[in-house]
C-alpha cells in the first residue's frame, strides 16, 4: 500500500439472504481514495450507495473482498477492533444529524473526545464550533437548532477526532437550498484545511462535482470516474 492510500476496497461484493432468496447488492467493487482525496459516490434510489459506504466505513462486512482503512484490513477482526479504528481514524456525518437530544451543542461535540478520555475535549470543541459560526448557539439544545445549525454542529463533531477519512451521507438531505449551499461550503473548507479525505453519498450532481472524482453505482456495478 502507498502511505498516500488511506481506503481500499478490491473486490467487495456484498449480498444479502431475503428468505430463500439472494439479493446481490455491490458486485466486485474496487477502488482507492488517497489522503486528501474527495469522492462523491452517486447512483439512482435503491442502488447499494449508503451499503457501499456502510462497506467502506468497516459498519458492515462485505460476503467477499477486502477493505482497508490506513492499510489496517478490517476482513479478519473484531468489531471492536473495528470501532477502535473508527474510533481513531473515521468521522461521520448523517443526512438526519444524529445528535444526542438531552446534550447541548458544545456537549454533543465534546463525545467523540471524552469518550477516548482526552482531557481537552471542551476547549477543542469550543473552537470548532466558532469554526463552523455557532459561537453564540454552544448552549443550546438540538431541539433549539435550526436544521442548518444542527448539520454544523454534526460537522464539528466529525471532525473533532481529527479523522484522516470522513464519511458523508446524503449531509444536505434535510437542507433548504440555500442552507445546503453554505453546509457544503463548510464542509469541503474544513476538510481542506485539515487534509482529511471526504467521501460522500449524494444525489446532488451538482454537488458530486465539486469532488475530485465520482463513483457511480447501478445494479450493483461500480465505475469510478477519473
Amino acid at each position: 500500500m502507498s502511505d498516500s492510500n488511506i481506503l481500499e476496497l478490491i473486490q467487495v461484493t456484498k449480498t444479502f439472504q431475503s428468505g430463500d432468496r439472494s439479493l446481490e447488492v455491490l458486485r466486485e467493487a474496487s477502488f482507492i481514495a488517497k489522503q486528501g482525496e474527495s469522492i462523491a459516490i452517486v447512483g439512482p434510489s435503491g442502488s447499494g450507495k449508503t451499503t457501499l459506504l456502510g462497506l467502506c466505513a468497516g459498519l458492515d462486512s462485505p460476503s467477499s473482498g477486502e477493505v482497508k482503512i490506513a492499510g489496517e484490513s478490517l476482513n479478519a477482526i473484531s468489531e471492536d477492533d473495528r470501532s477502535d479504528i473508527r474510533n481513531r481514524l473515521v468521522g461521520f456525518v448523517f443526512q438526519n444529524f444524529q445528535l444526542l437530544p438531552t446534550l447541548t451543542a458544545l456537549e454533543n461535540v465534546q463525545v467523540p473526545l471524552e469518550l477516548r478520555g482526552e482531557q481537552s475535549s471542551e476547549s477543542v470543541a469550543k473552537g470548532l464550533l466558532a469554526k463552523v459560526g455557532l459561537e453564540e448557539r454552544m448552549g443550546h439544545y438540538p431541539v433549539q437548532l435550526s436544521g442548518g445549525e444542527q448539520q454544523r454542529v454534526a460537522i464539528a463533531r466529525a471532525f473533532i477526532n481529527r479523522p484522516k477519512i470522513l464519511f458523508a451521507d446524503e449531509p444536505t438531505g434535510n437542507l433548504d437550498g440555500d442552507t445546503s449551499q453554505s453546509i457544503v461550503d463548510l464542509l469541503f473548507e474544513l476538510n481542506q484545511e485539515a487534509g482529511t479525505t471526504l467521501v460522500l453519498v449524494t444525489h446532488d450532481l451538482d454537488l458530486a462535482r465539486k469532488t475530485d472524482r465520482i463513483i457511480r453505482i447501478n445494479v450493483g456495478k461500480v465505475t469510478v470516474e477519473q
